[in-house]
C-alpha cells in the first residue's frame, strides 16, 4: 500500500460532516458569540485587542485570565497591570504607530506588554530571542522600533544590537533572569508599579485596520521577514479559533507551552482565551517529558501545538498520567494524518481542530467539525490548483489562466485577496508583492501564494501535504516529501527522519535525500529499509540517498532546516556523516563510498 493510501483521507465524507455538525450543537452559545464577533468585525470601524480585554475585565474581573508557573493573574488585575505598563510608555512617548520590539523569553510579562502597546495603538515586535548575530540584527532593522524591552535573561543577545542601536536605553524587565536593571535603563516594573490602573483613553480611538503586532517569519530557508497583524485578523481569529471552533468559555484553561512570539500562541491561543472568558496558563518551554505533568498543574482543559509537538509526545514512553488529565481539546497545525488516530486514542483528546494558516496569510482554513485527518474548511474565496514543482509555480494554460484541481487531488493553494479580505504582507512591501499571483483566472483578480500544496478533501477541506519547496520531481514524478517522512518513520530503526531532493549529476530532476537519526541502540540496517521504503512507497519516491545523523536542526517552532542538508548534498567529500545509496538492485542501502560518488559524476553509474 501506498504513504498515500496509508496516510491521506482524499475526501471528507457527508456522513461524518453531518456528525461533525451535529456534535457542536451544545456549544451553540459560544457559536453564536462568534458569529456576532465576525459581524462586529465587519461593522465597526473601533475594535481591538484593548477593547475586548476591557470588557472581560467589566464582565469577569474575579475570573483568571492568566497564569504562568506559580502565579495568577485575574482579568480585574491583569488589566490593570497592561494600563501600568501602558501608563508609562505613553508617558515616553509611545502611541500610534509606534514600533516597540520586545525580546524576552515566554513570560507572564511578554502578554502584559503586547496588550499595554495594543491599548495605545502601537505595535509590538516579537523578536526571537533565541536568534542572534546577523538575524537578530537583522530582524530589529525590518522592524525599525523606536524602543527596546530586554528582559534579564536576554541581556547577553542585547550586546549583538548595541553597536547599532541608536534609540533610547531600552526598558528592562526581570522575566527569568536574576540580573538587575543596566545603569541608564528603565527598569519597567519598578516604575509601572505606581502607574494609573484606569483604562488609558487611547483604547477607544484604535481602529481595526491598525497593526497590533509584527511576527517574524520562521527564517528556515533564509533572514527572516516581519509579516504584519493587524487588530482585524486577531479579532477574526478569535472568533473562528476560539469561539466558533474550540468554544471555550469561563472555567477553562488552554495550556500554551510554545513561543509567544509566535503566532499561533499570541493569536490562536490568547484570543481563544479572550473570546471565551477562560484563562490562558503560560510555560517557559515545551518540554515532551513534562507535558502532562504541566498541563495537570494549571488545570488544563486544552491546549495548544505547533508542528511536530504531537509526534513528541508520541515518542515518549507510554505512563498512567497520558489519560490522567483534564483536556477535552486541543487546537494548532501539524498533526500528521499517519499519527492522527494513535494520539487522539493514547492521550483520550476527545476534539482535535486542526487549522491551516500562516503568519503572512490573509485567509484560514479550521477544523471547526472536529473531523479526523483535515486541515479544515473555509467560507472565503480560494484556489487549489495544478502546478509546476519544478518551477515553483501554478501553471498557467494556452489563454493564461490557473486550472483549479478536482477533489482527491493535490495543487497549490491561492487565497483570493480582496476588500472583505486584505492581503497585510510583511513590513517588506517587495516582499509581500511577490506573494501575490494577478490575473489568475480573470483580469484583475488577486490571489495570495501560499507556497503549499494541499489536498482537495471536498465541501471546501483541505489537508497539508507539503511545502513546493520540499517537494521535489524525480523520474518525471512529484514527490511529496512529508509522504516519504512518515513511511520511514514507521520503521522501528527510524527514531527521526527529514527528506529531501538533491542534485545529482548527469541526471534530470533531484533524488530524494534522508537524513535518519536512528533510534537509540540501534544499528543501521540497509537491506531493512530498503524493503520496509521499497514496499510502501511508489518506486520514484524511494529515497536514493540516506544520510545518518546525530541530531537534526529544527526552528523553536519545531520545523526542520533542510536548507544546510540540501547544500551539503550527497558528495562524501563534504559531508563526514555515514552516507548510503539505494543499490542498482533495488534491495539495499549500501555505504556511499569515493569510487561511487566518482562514478556518478563522471556518468559510469546511473540512478
Amino acid at each position: 500500500m501506498s504513504a498515500r493510501a496509508r496516510t491521506r483521507r482524499d475526501r471528507v465524507r457527508f456522513t461524518d460532516l453531518l456528525r461533525g455538525i451535529v456534535s457542536a450543537l451544545p456549544d451553540a452559545r459560544s457559536a453564536v458569540r462568534g458569529f456576532g464577533t465576525l459581524v462586529r468585525a465587519k461593522r465597526e470601524e473601533y475594535l481591538s485587542i484593548g477593547t475586548i480585554l476591557e470588557a472581560r475585565a467589566v464582565e469577569n474581573p474575579d475570573d483568571p485570565a492568566l497564569l504562568f508557573e506559580d502565579r495568577s493573574w485575574t482579568y480585574a488585575e491583569f488589566n490593570g497591570w497592561v494600563n501600568r505598563y501602558a501608563a508609562i510608555f505613553s508617558r515616553d512617548g509611545i502611541g500610534q504607530g509606534s514600533v516597540v520590539a520586545l525580546l524576552m523569553e515566554n513570560h507572564a510579562a511578554v502578554i502584559a506588554a503586547v496588550a499595554a502597546l495594543a491599548k495605545l495603538g502601537a505595535i509590538a515586535g516579537m523578536l526571537n530571542p533565541y536568534l542572534s548575530g546577523d538575524p537578530l540584527r537583522h530582524s530589529v532593522r525590518t522592524m525599525k522600533p523606536v524602543r527596546l524591552v530586554v528582559a534579564a535573561e536576554c541581556l547577553e543577545l542585547f550586546e549583538d544590537l548595541r553597536a547599532g542601536w541608536e534609540g533610547p536605553a531600552p526598558y528592562w524587565v526581570r522575566g527569568n533572569g536574576d540580573s538587575t536593571c543596566p545603569q541608564g535603563w528603565l527598569d519597567l516594573d519598578a516604575a509601572a508599579a505606581t502607574a494609573s490602573e484606569h483604562n488609558p483613553p487611547t483604547t477607544a480611538r484604535v481602529a481595526l485596520k491598525q497593526p497590533c503586532y509584527y511576527i517574524l517569519t520562521s527564517g528556515t530557508t533564509g533572514l527572516p521577514k516581519a509579516s504584519v497583524m493587524t487588530h482585524r485578523r486577531w479579532v477574526l481569529g478569535m472568533a473562528a479559533f476560539g469561539q466558533l471552533a474550540l468554544r471555550l468559555g469561563r472555567g477553562d484553561v488552554l495550556y500554551c507551552a510554545l513561543p509567544l512570539y509566535h503566532n499561533n500562541a499570541l493569536t490562536v491561543a490568547w484570543g481563544s482565551v479572550l473570546g471565551g472568558g477562560a484563562a490562558l496558563a503560560v510555560d517557559r518551554k515545551f518540554s515532551a517529558s513534562r507535558f502532562w505533568e504541566r498541563a495537570r498543574h494549571y488545570r488544563a482543559t486544552a491546549f495548544i501545538y505547533i508542528g511536530e509537538l504531537c509526534r513528541y509526545l508520541l515518542t515518549q514512553p507510554p505512563a498512567p498520567g497520558d489519560r490522567e488529565h483534564s483536556v477535552r481539546a486541543c487546537i494548532g497545525n501539524g498533526l500528521r494524518p499517519e499519527i492522527w488516530d494513535a494520539f487522539k486514542s493514547r492521550f483520550a483528546i476527545k476534539r482535535v481542530h486542526e487549522f491551516y494558516g500562516a503568519s503572512e496569510s490573509n485567509l484560514a482554513f479550521i477544523n471547526f467539525f472536529n473531523l479526523d485527518a483535515t486541515a479544515g474548511y473555509c467560507p472565503f474565496p480560494f484556489a487549489i490548483v495544478a502546478c509546476d514543482v519544478a518551477n515553483a509555480a501554478p501553471e498557467r494554460d494556452a489563454r493564461g489562466h490557473l486550472r483549479r484541481v478536482r477533489v482527491g487531488e493535490t495543487g497549490l493553494l491561492l487565497l483570493e485577496v480582496s476588500e472583505a479580505v486584505p492581503f497585510d504582507g510583511y513590513t517588506d512591501s517587495k516582499a509581500g508583492e511577490s506573494k501575490l499571483i494577478r490575473d489568475g483566472f480573470k483580469p484583475g483578480d488577486c490571489w495570495f501564494n501560499s507556497g503549499d500544496l494541499v489536498l482537495n478533501q471536498g465541501y471546501r477541506h483541505i489537508q497539508f501535504v507539503d511545502r513546493l519547496g520540499d517537494t521535489f520531481r524525480w523520474k518525471g514524478e512529484n514527490v511529496a516529501t512529508t509522504e516519504v517522512e512518515a513511511v520511514l518513520r514507521m520503521q522501528s530503526m527510524v527514531e527521526d527522519c527529514t527528506v529531501y531532493g538533491v542534485t545529482v549529476p548527469n541526471t534530470d530532476g533531484r533524488a530524494g535525500m534522508a537524513a535518519i537519526r536512528l533510534a537509540d541502540g540501534v544499528q543501521f540496517d540497509g537491506i531493512a529499509l530498503a524493503a520496509h521504503a521499497s514496499s510502501r512507497l511508489p518506486a520514484y519516491a524511494v529515497p536514493q540517498f540516506v544520510r545518518l545523523v546525530n541530531s537534526l536542526a529544527t526552528t523553536t517552532t519545531f520545523k526542520t532546516q533542510k536548507q544546510q542538508l540540501r547544500e551539503d548534498s550527497c558528495d562524501p567529500q563534504r559531508v563526514s556523516d555515514p552516507l548510503f545509496i539505494f543499490n542498482g538492485a533495488k534491495t539495499a542501502y549500501e555505504p556511499l563510498t569515493a569510487e561511487c560518488w566518482r562514478q556518478l559524476a563522471d556518468g559510469r553509474l546511473r540512478l
